[in-house]
């Protein structure tokens, strides 16, 4: 049985949960292996929507094993209130869901050091969701982080905590002027949070290849996409973690010898988050029409995404970097409404023309994007299941980006609702997992 990372192939909210849930009743497992919950994945389910922020999207098929990775940074007051949100809509956790003992914890000083330190950047700032994530990371590499273990063994977490804070509390009054915290106001309640999670913590690397060793199929869902990634994106506007696919095996401990592929997921447009390098993003009517279409707003903060048009430089260095078999391409049919579709076909700066996307700040200041313009098809895709049911000239477009990034499409997905997908014959994906294809017609 395969085990495939699915990862974000642009700017992340590319529709990693949708295609996470749709692959999810033929996996065994799900691992979320990056991230915190400053990423939001949603799950529209007929007339339900699910929004999880730190649970892999398989949690809504009952009796999938889901796991969140030792890659994972955790704050377990959210994570609480999210498996008690899904226990009230009927959602099944207990033997369902696992969390790695080797999991870092998001700390209160974490969030008011993300806050704080953003609130000082000025107009360099990241655009953080201000939920400590960054700082927790930070902890982690610096050796000073608190596990999911630690939680569950009071001496040790007090002892963490308070050493901690001796740090922390200097670094928020004497550099930012903000709150500092003593060691018994963060202790109780986190001392009620281990009493609550100790159940689902537990040795997931252990449980995870001994799952693979037994023949069972991993679902790998990554969280943001590959140009937030810590070593791959556009630093410094990007997250805190290993969002590409190779964070899978770090991230889990599933050695990359048992991953069989990697599935990408990328809009049919580009959206972002946050400051940064957003090379074809657009203003005025053209981005109002695609945000309000697509209902472009973060899944975790509300905030308004940034929008433009699709960026074959960032797709085709998605491809390179996590090593991409196929591409699933979403929300298609926003783009029905428009006249004209423009593609992002390289980058002109300084009279050179730039095909691979550059490395250098300067260049993503001063690029201007180089464009492919074809015609729109001005007809409804929304609901579509049957690739030959497509417009002509929506096809035409699919071509052209499949060409363009060098990938051949997977699935295209014309709505938010699980069904709402055209899985296309003979691709990785349907190798991977044969079950899909009595439900694909012929392309």
């Amino acid at each position: 049985m395969p085990n495939i990372v699915v990862v974000g192939s642009q700017w992340g909210d590319e529709g990693k949960g949708k295609v996470t849930d749709l692959l999810a009743p033929h996996v065994d497992a799900v691992v979320r292996y990056q991230g915190g919950n400053n990423a939001g994945h949603t799950v529209v389910v007929g007339r339900e929507k699910f929004v999880l922020h730190s649970i892999p999207s398989g949690i809504l098929h009952p009796g999938l094993r889901c796991v969140i990775g030792c890659g994972v940074v955790v704050d377990p007051a959210a994570l609480i209130e999210e498996m008690e949100a899904l226990v009230r809509r009927g959602i099944v956790l207990d033997g369902n869901l696992y969390v790695s003992r080797n999991a870092h914890l998001i700390m209160p000083y974490h969030r008011a050091l993300d806050l704080a330190s953003e609130a000082k950047l000025g107009d360099r700032r990241i655009g953080t969701t201000g939920k400590g994530v960054g700082p927790a990371y930070v902890d982690k590499a610096a050796r000073v982080g608190i596990r999911m273990a630690d939680l569950l063994d009071e001496p040790v977490f007090r002892e963490k905590l308070a050493a901690n804070l001796r740090q922390k509390n200097r670094l928020l009054s004497e550099i930012y002027d903000a709150q500092t915290f003593t060691v018994e106001e963060i202790l109780g309640p986190y001392l009620r949070y281990a009493g609550w999670l100790a159940p689902y913590i537990t040795d997931t690397e252990l449980l995870l290849n001994r799952w693979i060793n037994a023949g069972r199929s991993v679902l790998f869902e990554g969280a943001q996409g590959t140009m937030l990634d810590i070593d791959h994106g556009t630093y410094p506007y990007i997250t805190s973690s290993s969002t590409t696919a190779g964070g899978a095996a770090t991230g889990t401990g599933v050695p990359p010898t048992k991953i069989h592929g990697v599935l990408g997921v990328s809009k049919a447009y580009a959206t972002r988050v946050g400051g940064g390098p957003f090379p074809t993003e657009l203003q005025g009517k053209m981005a109002e029409l695609l945000r309000a279409r697509g209902n472009e707003y973060g899944a975790t903060t509300g905030r308004p995404r940034r929008c433009g048009w699709f960026d074959t430089v960032v797709g085709r260095y998605a491809v390179r970097v996590n090593g991409l078999d196929t591409i699933a391409l979403t929300k298609l049919d926003v783009l029905d409404k428009c006249e004209t579709v423009k593609i992002g076909v390289g980058y002109r700066y300084r009279g050179e023309l730039l095909t691979e996307f550059p490395q250098e700040e300067r260049v993503w200041n001063e690029a201007e994007p180089v464009w492919e313009e074809m015609s729109g098809w001005q007809t409804s895709t929304a609901g579509l299941r049957d690739y030959a049911d497509l417009p002509t000239k929506a096809r035409q477009y699919l071509d052209r980006l499949a060409e363009l990034v060098g990938m051949e499409f997977c699935l295209v997905s014309t709505g938010a609702v699980r069904d709402d997908t055209i899985l296309l014959a003979d691709s990785p994906l349907t190798r991977w997992f044969p079950s899909l294809r009595g439900s694909i017609p012929p392309r």
